[in-house]
């Protein structure tokens, strides 16, 4: 597993010492996180905890008429299944691959088993935790100030930071439902920031051309969110990740 994990890293795992890493390693399972995979749904009994490695996911807030908007993503940052340490078997939230690929999968048991053992992996766990919390709290004071431009510009930032390739398929639709918003909007967003130079955007392709320049125009959360990642999470890079991508129609 340790070599395995060396080619395929989740940061939070691979600050684990390396006498613990394989111990838990044995616990670990490889899986694929295919696009458009949901880990679980709003009231559903969470029976694992993933830890992406080049898969990103999308922690969802589903309205009971469908619509829907991301309120945190996790990369190879982190960890999806927080809420089973912290207590709740359940959660009103759903979880989403937004940029398929793979990671690493551990049965809740073993989990909580591990957690109530104390010491550095739920230390970790807990500081992740607290930077997730960043997180949530920023985007809902994104959505309420800052415009659609400012938004979309933060998530491709925040996207590419935890890519580990430069391609990356995205629906405008699934787009559209990640910002809450209509996928016109996506359109237009991206149209503005075609313009300034800072994205090559065509039906169905999206690159970043100008990563300061895309860093620049996003609002503050962007900032404020990837200082406390970098603070808290164990082993998240400095330099910020890839400059392009894909966007299928």
């Amino acid at each position: 597993m340790a070599s395995s994990h060396a080619r395929h890293p989740n940061n939070l795992l691979a600050s684990l010492p390396a006498a613990y890493l394989a111990e838990l390693g044995t616990a670990l399972e490889w899986v694929p996180m295919r696009l458009g995979q949901i880990l679980y749904e709003p009231g559903q009994r969470l029976s694992h905890a993933y830890f992406p490695s080049s898969a990103v996911v999308s922690l969802h807030c589903v309205t009971s008429s469908g619509a829907s908007a991301e309120t945190a993503g996790v990369g190879h940052e982190g960890v999806v299944g927080v809420p089973l340490f912290l207590g709740g078997e359940t959660t009103c939230s759903s979880a989403m691959v937004h940029t398929g690929g793979h990671g690493w999968r551990l049965d809740r048991h073993r989990l909580l088993q591990e957690f109530a053992r104390g010491g550095v992996f739920r230390n970790s766990l807990l500081r992740y935790t607290q930077a997730l919390i960043v997180q949530l709290v920023q985007t809902a004071a994104c959505y309420r100030h800052h415009s659609i431009e400012q938004q979309l510009s933060a998530w491709l930032m925040a996207t590419f930071d935890r890519m580990p390739a430069e391609d990356v398929v995205m629906t405008q639709e699934l787009l559209g439902s990640l910002l809450g918003v209509r996928r016109e909007s996506v359109t237009q967003a991206a149209g503005k920031l075609h313009g300034m130079g800072y994205i090559s955007y065509r039906r169905g392709h999206i690159s970043v051309l100008d990563p300061a320049g895309l860093r620049a125009n996003a609002c503050e959360c962007y900032g404020v969110m990837r200082r406390e990642m970098l603070r808290l999470a164990p082993g998240v890079p400095a330099t910020p990740g890839q400059s392009s991508g894909r966007m299928a129609d």
